[in-house]
């Protein structure tokens, strides 16, 4: 017997899934008209273009673009935390590098420099890339900065799903679905949390009712 539980933070407003999809496309109709033209240059693939529906031709949707200021405020956050570890590394084992502290300076810096950079671009691939679709059989994300990866979960399979809501993300009125199973957990990060709460009540209603049909 499969377990399903949903921890809500905030309120839960049960919409249909066609109606979440309605409420997506329009969300997402005003600034869609981006995408094509980076896949015609050929920066992005075909598989992540979305129409004026604010979807790819597959179906998948997209995130809103709130979502980069999350990701610009952790990444600030993290660099911090890296100079200030860098520079108590310089500082308190000085007299331990001896010789060595000019080149380890360098490489310090050097990998400040790539971290900031990967940070700085990190956030609009990550939001150019992330589709995600749900529907009665699955949830499938696609992802990636450097490395594109294709999540799949039957509902079949899920055990539990979770909608949380950290401190950064709720600054920004976001919150991330939580998908556990027996073999980990998948998660749809940076929705909006109107958003968020819809998909949950939906993989809710999806895997009550595949179990009503086994019974």
């Amino acid at each position: 017997m499969l377990f399903i539980k949903i921890c809500r933070v905030g309120h839960v407003f049960p919409v249909p899934f066609e109606d979440l999809n309605a409420s997506l496309s329009n969300n997402r109709r005003s600034s869609s008209h981006l995408y094509p033209s980076l896949c015609e240059s050929g920066f992005m693939s075909d598989e992540f273009a979305v129409d004026e529906s604010g979807m790819t031709s597959d179906g998948y949707h997209r995130l809103q673009p709130t979502c980069k200021k999350a990701m610009y405020v952790r990444n600030v956050i993290a660099m911090a935390v890296l100079i200030l570890i860098g520079a108590a590394i310089l500082v308190f084992m000085k007299p331990q590098l001896g010789e060595w502290y000019d080149t380890a300076l360098y490489l310090i810096l050097g990998l400040l420099i790539v971290i900031a950079v990967y940070f700085i671009l990190g956030p609009q691939i990550f939001f150019m890339r992330y589709r995600y679709r749900i529907d009665d059989e699955k949830a499938e994300i696609r992802r990636g900065v450097l490395v594109i990866t294709h999540t799949l979960v039957p509902i079949e399979r899920i055990h539990q799903v979770q909608v949380a809501k950290g401190p950064i993300n709720r600054m920004f009125g976001l919150a991330d679905v939580n998908i556990t199973t027996a073999g980990g957990t998948a998660v749809l990060e940076y929705l909006d949390i109107e958003t968020a709460e819809s998909v949950a009540s939906k993989l809710n209603e999806c895997v009550v009712s595949l179990l009503k049909d086994r019974d």
